[in-house]
This record gives structure tokens, sequence and C-alpha cells, in this order.
């Protein structure tokens, strides 16, 4: 039987800051290979995996698809007090860089689809995508998505991302930019020679910082917003600069269209400015009114005993990418991380919320079986 708690510190113990997700990809595929899952691993860098498993996939009813990724982030400046590679536990809680966002997630994606792959299928599979570099924008789910075609059939998808095992039915859009100016160079003490792209630049990021969406806002997922997050020019105090970049995040809302957003936000910017875009993953929403939602959220209360409260994350996922690949399918974010311990200083997951993602999970994966 295939242990949560130890696939997870298992998992925990291979640094995936960026780097070697394949590595950790080892530690799982030989436990879905033994439950008969046929594994695939896909390289978009050496080293930089997505492992697809698929199970008695050839049903008429398409596979139920579970996702989560195995990177992390850096570990920070700070000093750790626990080993953020070796899994420590005190009390309820396991301590490690990932452990919520989001190794503990595939660790009960593995540990449920294991279980339920000891019975056999009566209705249909499963399907599991377990991807790399999802932190820096989904780059291994955009390649994995990239080589499956119209064919390509699909269930319901699940997303194991930290919730806190709620039931989340979608997540903002980020469109991640690049606003650059260029300008011409020239000695300080002569500024009129010279054109400033410091100052062409702060004036484009000021008019942006101060946009206001013209959307309603979304029943759910509330406003977009639009962060202006990192600034730089020049080289020397007592020079004109001719260059200057900054960095805007806009979270989006259902119903947005990313392309015309650009288009609005380049014109806002104004002449003299090119802004364009580092991060597209366009926002996901499933009506709470889906049959398959419905019924899945009611499984999250009954193990949880959470409340029947309708949300969506602020934080964008693999669904962005994966979402749309498979054809639009009901999907549900929901997994045992802490979501206000993704990406801290003595990240920590809940042993209790470890445990009850799996047993929500094995219910989901076998009620779509028809186990």
């Amino acid at each position: 039987m295939t242990d949560a708690l130890a696939l997870t510190r298992a998992l925990t113990a291979v640094d995936t800051v960026g780097h070697d997700e394949t590595a950790a990809l080892d530690t799982v595929a030989p436990l879905l290979e033994e439950a008969g899952f046929r594994t695939e691993v896909f390289e978009h860098e050496p080293g930089r995996g997505t492992l697809v498993a698929e199970w008695e996939t050839g049903h008429e009813v398409p596979p139920l698809c579970l996702s989560g990724h195995v990177d992390t982030v850096p570990l920070g400046g700070a000093p750790w007090q626990r080993d953020p590679f070796a899994g420590e536990i005190d009390g309820d809680r396991l301590y490690g860089r990932g452990v919520s966002d989001m190794k503990a997630g595939v660790a009960a994606i593995v540990t449920a689809a294991v279980t339920v792959a000891r019975s056999r299928p009566r209705r249909s599979g499963l399907r599991l995508v377990l991807t790399a570099a999802e932190e820096t924008g989904s780059q291994g789910a955009r390649f994995v998505a990239g080589r499956w075609g119209s064919a390509t059939r699909s269930g319901p998808l699940i997303i194991t991302e930290p919730t806190a095992n709620a039931a989340l039915l979608g997540h903002k859009g980020a469109l991640w930019l690049q606003a650059r100016a260029a300008g011409v160079t020239a000695h300080g003490s002569m500024p009129h020679l010279g054109h400033n792209a410091v100052v062409t630049l702060a004036r484009a990021v000021s008019r942006l910082a101060e946009h206001r969406f013209d959307v309603e806002p979304h029943p759910v997922m509330g406003s977009p917003t639009l962060n202006v997050g990192t600034f730089s020019g020049g080289l020397n105090t007592n020079s004109v600069p001719d260059r200057a970049i900054a960095t805007v995040d806009v979270r989006t809302v259902a119903g947005q269209d990313h392309a015309r957003l650009l288009a609005a936000l380049s014109g806002i910017a104004g002449d003299g400015v090119e802004v364009t875009p580092l991060v597209d993953l366009p926002p996901v929403w499933t009506d709470p009114d889906d049959e398959w939602a419905a019924s899945a959220s009611a499984v999250v209360r009954e193990v949880t005993g959470a409340s029947a409260e309708v949300a969506t994350a602020t934080y964008f996922t693999d669904a962005s990418v994966l979402t749309p690949a498979l054809g639009g399918v009901p999907t549900l974010i929901c997994g045992p991380g802490q979501p206000e311990q993704a990406h801290v200083t003595d990240e920590w997951c809940s042993l209790t919320r470890l445990a009850e993602s799996v047993e929500i999970l094995t219910r989901l994966c076998g009620g779509w079986c028809g186990i």
C-alpha cells in the first residue's frame, strides 16, 4: 500500500528548485507502473520532466484527469529553522520546501490513484499529469499539452494545489507584462541633449497603476488587479538613461480576453513604450451548478465538514493550460497544502489535511471509474 506521508517526504528530499523534476518523478513512476499505469516522461529541458500516466483509458467515458507540479520556488534569503529537504515532522506538521506547494498534493494524487487501480473500472480510467516548471509559467504543462491532438479525450480535471482541502472552482488568470522604454543617452549635465527612458517609463507605469478595468466584478472572483512589480533603468547617476524596463502583474477574471487587454494596456502605456507578455495564462471557472462539480464539492464537504461556499483562487495553476487543452472540462482545485504556506520560510503541511486529501481523491477517482 502506498503511504502518502512517506511519498511526500521522498519527493521533498529531491531538490526541485527550478531543476531536476525528472529525478522527483522517478520516485513515483515505479509505484504507478506497478499498479498498472502506462507512464511516459516528457522533458522540455534536460532533467525537467512532466510525467503522464494512464490507467484503463480506453473506455467510452473519458478518463478523470488529476494534476500537480513537482517544481518548487527558491528557499529565500531568510535562514530556515528546519532542513528544507528532510521532511521533518513535528506534531501534525510536515516541514520542507514544497510540502504545501505542492508535493503533498502530488503524493495524495499518486496514493489515491494506486489505491483505485487495485480494482477494475466499470466506467472509465484515470490520467495523471505531474508537471515541471509550473512556478515559472507552466512550461511543463504547455509542453505536454502541445503534444495532445484534438483526439485527446478527458473527463473533469482535479488540480491539488494548496487549498487546505477547500473545493475551489477556478482561479484568476495571470498576464505578466514587460514594459520597455528606449531613450537617447547624454551627459547628466546636459539632459536636453538626450531622451530620458526612465522618465518615459515612469510616466507610463504610473498611468498603468492608476488604470481602472472596465469590467463588472465577477460574482466569485471579484475584480481584476494590476501591480507594477519591478522597475529598473540607467547605468550611472551622471548620464541620461537610454533604457528602462518594468514588469507588471495583471490578474484577470473569467470573461476577460487577454489579447484585447494587452492591446488596451499598450495604448495606456503610450508611445515610446513597448509592452510584451511574459506569462499569459487565462482564468479558469467552472459553473457551480455543473453536475460533476457539485457532486465533487459535496464529497469534499463530507470528508472535511467544510461549508458549501463557492470560492476560487487568486493564484494561477496549470489548469490555465490543461483545462482548455482538454476541451474546457469542469475543473476542481483542491489540495492538502496550506495556501498561506506557499513560498514561505519553514513551509509546512498538515498531516491531517494530507490524509483528508487522499480520502477525497480516492472517493472522486473511484466514483468516476465506477468502482
